[in-house]
């Protein structure tokens, strides 16, 4: 299995995602069985390392941030199980890249909890934004891991 996370730049949103599910994942005794990785709809970012308030709130909650950003190529909608975006926005623009035979599932993040919800982007914010971000994506992250338990346990 493999889960790709999407935001904008690819250092705020998408690679925090990355990391609170790698750490869900060990947590869970899953790490060697799901694979994870993020990107951006943009090229603004590539080659940097998430934001510097990214890292100092993952840092806070044990988590350490090496992922370089990395722009969304058609290529990973064949090589990804689930691609999850962290709003509508890049949801739409992936919307617009996707071939009808990709393997890949189109989800928002939040979407486990219903009613659409999106993940706030807090580059323009506050350190509290950031961490606000965290529990957001700690909640929908934890929400969507049990969905795929549940899908694995169907199969």
């Amino acid at each position: 299995m493999k889960i790709l996370f999407v935001c904008l730049g690819n250092i705020c949103r998408s690679p925090l995602a990355e990391g609170i599910f790698q750490k869900l994942l060990a947590e869970n005794g899953l790490a060697e069985k799901v694979k994870v990785d993020s990107a951006g709809t943009s090229a603004y970012h590539i080659g940097e390392l998430p934001d510097y308030r990214t890292r100092q709130i993952a840092e806070k909650y044990g988590i350490t941030l090496t992922h370089r950003a990395r722009q969304f190529r058609k290529t990973d909608f064949d090589e990804f199980d689930y691609i999850l975006a962290a709003d509508s926005s890049n949801l739409a623009h992936l919307k617009t890249l996707q071939t009808t035979n990709s393997k890949a599932k189109l989800h928002l993040i939040r979407d486990w909890e219903g009613n659409n919800l999106e993940v706030p982007d807090p580059y323009y914010g506050t350190m509290k934004d950031f961490e606000e971000g965290y529990f957001i994506l700690e909640k929908s992250l934890k929400l969507f891991l049990e969905h795929l338990k549940q899908e694995q346990s169907k199969s």
